[in-house]
């Protein structure tokens, strides 16, 4: 007889799209997905630098993409066994615990309104204080948690700084803060207090995030797996706003009747690089997976052991999860590059290309750059880098430059950036490793992904689920509700689709055109620190 399948809808909320797909999931046999729906995220931009998303317009949508995936798939909502959810991180918003009404636009992790804050903090006698008296702590005690405070720097896709400057700018939420009535929270625990609440704004719920999108906040110590005491003092954040920390096997409850006509069980919530962790399987110590969406990001499972860094990644607890055995934490080592999909989009926009999948064909049409080379900085250059202050641009061309170099220059960058995060992930670990793996719609391109192979000297694996996000979700959610028994079941059902093995004739080349590409760095770093770029301004 055959088994009968558990739907299971996971919602997916990245930088510029919702989706919710619906998948088909039994104990035996591969989940299929048998309904999805997509829509926008509608990012504004109301002053240079700032980066919101409505959240009334973003509950819309929420909503609406579960419903009508459901329709796609033609099921009721009933019919539904559970909801799985993915976000993308640090982005934020404050609401009212009492009217559920929000004081603020959410503050994407894109916003650069406290840029400044950021500069002057990291320049500040009182950080540079705290930065020495942890060296000192670690000389005395080896901890790791003290190596990493030695070499700790604000960043702006924190929520450190942004909270910090809406809490001093906005003088409501001044107020309702000395009442006790405000909650602070990401897309993720947002979401869970309103799917909960339902249609009643006055129902108080249980105010709660899970560990995965509070780790990567900035305030949140993962060695102590707590709030950071001295970081909510430091900036002046109230412990009364923040969400409990749950862990992601955690019973989440269930999204209220009222809003889609059934209760639904909410199964798991998890952040989008760890969902992408667990889309690829990442499960064992020294696994490593790049995902190159918007940004890319580069994650190193370490295990039960979580390491600190001196070269700009970061710590982070990759998931938490409670099993008969007890409590399974696993630690990751992460590194981001900010542009990698939006540099794709803007070279396309600019006419480089008219589709994407033509990028990689061009670069491969000619031997090399003809000496052209682009650094991709829009957002910075993070580590090892870690300029916020770069410029983008093109340097090297001449008469002889046509498009395809161009574009295969724009593409190399990309390719160069992600292997310097593997360059530091080697530092940082002192791990060796024999694969990556890679997702993320970047991740589409091959000649992308066998220059990485090349410069890395590793292979790289690209499953055939590209955008794993909602897939790791389903996974975690199918766990938690007993669908499978373990992780191990799940690595037999990841596919792979294309495997890129290192060429050393390329690897030779491609490593002498890193180091020039280097020296172009050197070229635009601080760039917009320069006297005469300020005088244009």
């Amino acid at each position: 007889m055959e088994e009968t399948p558990h739907y299971i809808a996971t919602l997916d909320i990245g930088t510029t799209t919702i989706r919710c797909f619906i998948y088909a999931a039994r104990t035996n046999g591969d989940p299929v997905s048998i309904g999805t729906a997509y829509d926008h995220v509608e990012l504004l931009y109301p002053a240079p630098g700032r980066v919101e998303i409505n959240p009334e317009k973003l509950w819309t949508s929420v909503l609406q993409t579960i419903a009508k995936a459901t329709t796609d798939a033609e099921l009721k909502i009933n019919q539904l066994s559970c909801l799985a959810i993915s976000t993308q991180r640090n982005s934020f918003t404050c609401w009212n615990r009492k009217s559920g009404q929000v004081y603020h636009n959410f503050i994407t992790w894109k916003d650069l309104r406290a840029d400044q804050l950021v500069n002057e903090w990291n320049k500040s006698f009182t950080l540079r204080l705290m930065k020495f008296g942890a060296s000192c702590l670690y000389f005395f005690t080896r901890s790791n948690r003290f190596l990493a405070g030695s070499v700790i720097k604000l960043m702006n896709p924190q929520v450190t700084m942004r909270l910090s400057w809406i809490i001093h700018n906005n003088t409501v939420l001044q107020d309702d803060i000395k009442t006790g009535d405000v909650l602070y929270g990401t897309i993720d625990s947002w979401l869970l207090y309103r799917l909960r609440q339902g249609t009643d704004r006055s129902r108080e719920v249980h105010h709660i995030s899970d560990v995965t999108n509070c780790t990567s906040a900035g305030f949140y110590d993962p060695f102590a797996q707590q709030w950071a005491g001295w970081a909510l003092s430091l900036f002046s954040i109230k412990k009364e706003l923040l969400p409990t920390v749950v862990d992601n096997s955690h019973d989440f409850g269930y999204v209220h009747e009222s809003l889609l006509g059934a209760k639904i069980k909410i199964a798991a919530s998890i952040s989008d690089q760890s969902a992408s962790l667990w889309g690829n399987c990442c499960f064992n110590r020294g696994d490593v997976k790049i995902t190159m969406g918007t940004g890319s990001f580069l994650n190193v499972n370490t295990g039960s052991k979580c390491l600190a860094s001196v070269h700009g990644l970061y710590p982070l607890i990759g998931y938490k999860l409670r099993d008969a055995s007890g409590m399974d934490i696993t630690y990751l080592m992460e590194g981001a590059s900010n542009d990698s999909g939006s540099i794709i989009e803007w070279a396309m926009n600019v006419g480089l290309f008219d589709d994407p999948a033509e990028s990689a064909g061009m670069a491969m049409s000619v031997p090399d750059s003809d000496g052209v080379l682009f650094v991709p900085a829009f957002s910075g250059l993070g580590p090892p880098i870690r300029d916020d202050s770069a410029g983008s641009g093109f340097i090297g061309i001449k008469p002889s430059t046509r498009k395809e170099h161009m574009v295969r220059a724009v593409l190399e960058s990309l390719a160069f950036r992600v292997s310097l995060l593997y360059d530091c992930a080697l530092n940082e670990t002192g791990f060796s490793f024999n694969c990556i793996k890679v997702d993320g719609g970047v991740s589409r391109n091959d000649f992308i992904c066998q220059t990485l192979s090349n410069l890395t000297n590793v292979k790289v694996e690209r499953g055939e689920v590209v955008d794993s996000t909602a897939m790791g979700a389903m996974f975690m959610a199918g766990l938690n509700i007993g669908i499978w028994c373990s992780k191990s079941q799940l690595v037999n059902l990841r596919k792979v689709e294309k495997t890129f093995t290192p060429d050393p004739v390329h690897r030779a080349i491609q490593l002498r055109q890193i180091r020039a590409w280097q020296k172009a760095v050197d070229r635009f770093k601080k760039w917009y620190m320069l006297e005469d770029i300020k005088n244009l301004d």
